[in-house]
């Protein structure tokens, strides 16, 4: 479980995040994470929340943004924010570290989702850009479904292969969750 001042790193994607108010401190009203892209820097793959909204604020260095179909370039004092549905990335856009904050509103279960991927990259569970093999990324993805989503292939697609993965997954032994001791 996160509590507030956790840190955890992604070495795989370079993103280390440090919580600063989690869903147990705002009644899973939101979370808001303190966020330093490592040069280099980029999230695992572009997704969408369904029913949460991100709001991203440059701290240090140039974080680069695609949302929707847009691509913006932000810097320290620049903000946006990203509304339910809209498909999205971000990466480094630094030569150094760059740093944002990031509140997701609601919390509805981010941290667990996150402490699951970073928790699998971190023990060298994930490919080169930190994505789980795909029978383990169904079991997550079905759990995380009000989550988390691909912005690329319809909902009802996604419900489907899921619907066929995430019990192939289980019956290999993959969780929802992932802890590391």
């Amino acid at each position: 479980m996160i509590r507030t001042g956790q840190k955890i790193e992604n070495p795989v994607t370079g993103e280390v995040l440090i919580f600063r108010q989690t869903s147990r401190d705002t009644g899973g009203e939101y979370v808001l994470v303190e966020t330093v892209l490592r040069p280099g820097a980029t999230v695992a793959a572009a997704h969408s929340h369904p029913y949460q909204s991100e709001s991203f604020q440059v701290l240090e260095g140039r974080v680069g943004l695609k949302v929707g179909r847009r691509k913006v370039e932000l810097g320290p004092g620049e903000g946006v924010t990203v509304l339910p549905r809209t498909a999205h990335k971000f990466w480094n856009a630094s030569e150094g570290a760059a740093r944002f904050t990031c509140e997701i509103r609601p919390a509805g279960a981010f941290e667990q989702l996150i402490e699951t991927m970073f928790g699998l990259a971190a023990d060298g569970k994930t490919s080169k850009k930190g994505m789980p093999n795909p029978l383990r990324l169904a079991v997550i993805a079905r759990h995380h479904f009000d989550d988390v989503r691909l912005p690329v292939v319809p909902h009802a697609l996604q419900r489907i292969a899921l619907a066929l993965g995430a019990p192939l997954g289980k019956a290999f032994g993959y969780r929802e969750g992932y802890e590391t001791a």
